[in-house]
């Protein structure tokens, strides 16, 4: 009798697909999995924490290697996938953050970001058989 600890599964095209998929669409990976319910909550959770953060004025970090936090918000909001491309290219978030609240929504589209990070990671698990489907 063989263990999951021996035996660990391999990831597969599928489950490679759902971290892509599920990083570039929130939710995304997990519609590819079935899991349509959970799919549409995440992407609901994740479009609206950065929809949020953005009606707050919220900025949008930009590769910056000389100051550590910048270097970390622009890592939570890669995490955002498609929507921090988006947000890139239509030139949001790139005022100066003028108000309280703009920090807030700074830290709302951070957050989503890391959000539909462990989002994809999680439709990954459930695809190569690490993570019990629920």
């Amino acid at each position: 009798m063989t263990t999951h600890a021996e035996n660990p599964p391999h990831a597969s095209g599928k489950a490679n697909a759902a971290l892509l998929l599920g990083w570039i669409i929130p939710g995304a990976g997990h519609m590819l999995l079935g899991k349509w319910v959970r799919g549409a909550l995440l992407f609901a959770a994740v479009v609206t924490m950065f929809w949020i953060g953005l009606a707050l004025q919220g900025k949008v970090y930009t590769p910056n290697f000389g100051d550590p936090l910048d270097m970390l918000g622009f890592a939570g909001d890669l995490g955002a996938g498609g929507l921090y491309a988006l947000a890139r290219l239509m030139g949001w978030g790139t005022a100066p953050v003028q108000v309280a609240l703009a920090d807030y929504g700074t830290k709302f589209i951070v957050v989503s970001g890391l959000l539909n990070v462990i989002a994809a990671v999680d439709a990954y698990s459930l695809a190569n058989g690490r993570k019990a489907a629920a």
